[in-house]
């Protein structure tokens, strides 16, 4: 467990560095699968002084297992994802601006071109309205009930991001670190996609060839980008 504690210390930290997160808006966590327990930041703890002791442990129905903190406030929504896909090791949450402007404008991000056919085949889907009575009766856990609405039926590692409608992005991978980077790249997707919009506001999608030799040359069965 202390492997996994640093790893989603790591990561939030990385969220940081990689100007994903302003003041305490975001969150990653990570999940050790033979236990069944999930590690996540507390909540509202600056990035800047975040320490282990900063990360608390919970069960996947949320019940808190150690930790001095309270858990982030987004933790059903990071459990509801990982009770649904059991290939997720990892989950991120931001607020990052040219994701969350997408998630704001209640738009799916289009798949225009080859740098987000390399995070995703798909467009980034934007989830349905919640209802007054989820957003009453259980606001985050209904937010991570709509993503994996969104998501199912895609595979979670081949949608491996979401955005919360009129809130933001979160996106999970299969490791702790995959969210880190599925969070990066969506921010630069995210920002490519807008640009191209107001360059071509008719641009189409990706022709269906390259789409997927893109996605499936990185993660594919026979994927041969990279040293891996």
């Amino acid at each position: 467990m202390d492997d996994l504690i640093d790893q989603v210390l790591q990561a939030n930290r990385a969220l940081a560095a990689h100007g994903l997160v302003t003041l305490t808006w975001g969150n990653a966590s990570g999940i050790d699968r033979s236990q069944g327990l999930v590690v996540i930041k507390a909540s509202g703890v600056s990035y800047e002084e975040m320490t282990a002791a900063d990360m608390v442990v919970v069960e996947l129905d949320g019940t808190v297992v150690s930790g001095e903190r309270r858990p982030s406030s987004d933790t059903p929504s990071h459990l509801a994802l990982y009770r649904a896909f059991t290939e997720v090791g990892g989950v991120v949450h931001t607020h990052s601006t040219w994701a969350t402007a997408w998630a704001q404008a209640e738009r799916d991000i289009p798949l225009l071109g080859t740098t987000h056919a390399d995070l995703s085949p798909h467009p980034i889907p934007i989830t349905r309205p919640l209802s007054p009575e989820e957003v009453r009766e259980g606001y985050e856990e209904a937010t991570g009930a709509a993503l994996v609405e969104a998501v199912r039926g895609r595979g979670a590692l081949e949608v491996p991001c979401g955005l919360a409608r009129g809130h933001a992005p979160f996106c999970w991978g299969g490791s702790v670190p995959a969210a880190v980077e599925a969070a990066v790249a969506l921010e630069a997707v995210a920002q490519m996609a807008w640009l191209t919009v107001v360059l071509a506001p008719d641009a189409g999608p990706l022709a269906d060839a390259v789409r997927v030799k893109h996605f499936e040359r990185k993660h594919g069965p026979a994927a041969y980008y990279g040293q891996g």
